[in-house]
């Protein structure tokens, strides 16, 4: 006799809201990410330049994506740029 799988915990849906602020959190992480990699690639030598090239194509394409998403649902970058003022007074306290 098998035993059934049990689901432990109930997978609740998020609300638009919530969705909206994961997307403008990872617009912001991205954005980050790629300046980050920009700097990186400055003081990059031998085989780390291409490792850095690769990095910024893909958080460029990354984040391409997610303004794109973001400009559908409406939210403008001056949101964004909201948000993460208030994030970071949020995860400062």
């Amino acid at each position: 006799m098998q035993e059934e799988y049990v689901k432990e915990k109930k997978i609740v849906e998020k609300t638009e809201m919530e969705k909206e602020i994961e997307l403008i959190k990872t617009i912001i992480k991205t954005r980050e990410e790629l300046k980050r990699d920009n700097c990186n690639f400055e003081y990059a030598q031998e085989e780390l330049v291409d490792y850095y090239v690769y990095q910024i194509k893909a958080n460029q394409a990354k984040l391409d994506y997610l303004i794109k998403i973001a400009k559908l649902k409406g939210i403008q970058v001056d949101m964004i740029n909201d948000k993460k003022f208030k994030f970071d007074e949020e995860e400062a306290v």
